[in-house]
């Protein structure tokens, strides 16, 4: 299969199915079988998905993307123990983070919930064509990019991680910062957002803010 389908639901429904670590290989850029840029889709696909998973609090050196031919076993192999040993490193997914399970499985469904939503704003927002994989690297760790990511995808991640705590119980503002790791102002930001569009509202006997019912 080309790494040009390895599609970013590939990822996060592995680390969501308690995979450690997410390992792409394809061929050399510029020497696609299938498709001339199906290489550098992966490659645009997986520096997006480390963002997200930064964003998340998750160490983006579990995932990692490698050019490999048929030909170069020996380098796959070399390739596969560095990235095992750097995984074992890091242990369980979480773990070394310092998330538990409970907020690790909330963080991992409020991105796979929005994986349509990315894909779009993958293909038409952040669809760019370069030359080499150096200017991927320097567009997806740039100012241009970095203000896009937070505009269009942190901005909703947050939201879905806020829509599917208030799913289980009412919760004040701090509640929900401390378990998201958000600040006091970035959750009102949201609530009152959520609040705008009948989604929450607040609570006054109970102090905390609920689903609309």
């Amino acid at each position: 299969m080309c790494s040009g389908r390895v599609d970013i639901e590939f990822v996060f429904r592995a680390l969501a199915d308690g995979t450690d670590g997410v390992y792409v290989g394809g061929c050399h850029l510029g020497d696609c079988h299938y498709n001339t840029q199906g290489n550098y889709d992966a490659l645009k696909m997986t520096l997006l998905s480390k963002r997200i998973m930064k964003h998340l609090g998750l160490n983006p050196q579990r995932l990692r993307i490698e050019w490999t031919s048929a030909g170069e076993g020996i380098r796959f192999a070399e390739v596969m123990n560095d990235f095992g040993g750097k995984v074992r490193e890091l242990g369980p997914l979480g773990q070394s983070e310092g998330l538990d399970k409970e907020t690790l499985a909330l963080k991992l469904k409020a991105v796979t919930k929005l994986i349509p939503y990315i894909r779009v704003v993958q293909n038409e927002r952040l669809r760019v064509k370069f030359g080499t994989e150096e200017e991927y690297h320097q567009f997806y760790s740039s100012d241009e990019f970095e203000k896009l990511f937070n505009t269009l995808i942190a901005d909703k991640i947050n939201m879905s991680q806020i829509m599917l705590l208030l799913g289980e119980k009412p919760l004040s503002t701090g509640e929900i910062g401390n378990i998201l790791g958000l600040t006091a102002s970035e959750v009102s930001r949201q609530l009152n957002n959520s609040a705008t569009h009948g989604l929450a509202g607040y609570e006054p006997s109970q102090q905390r803010f609920s689903l609309a019912r």
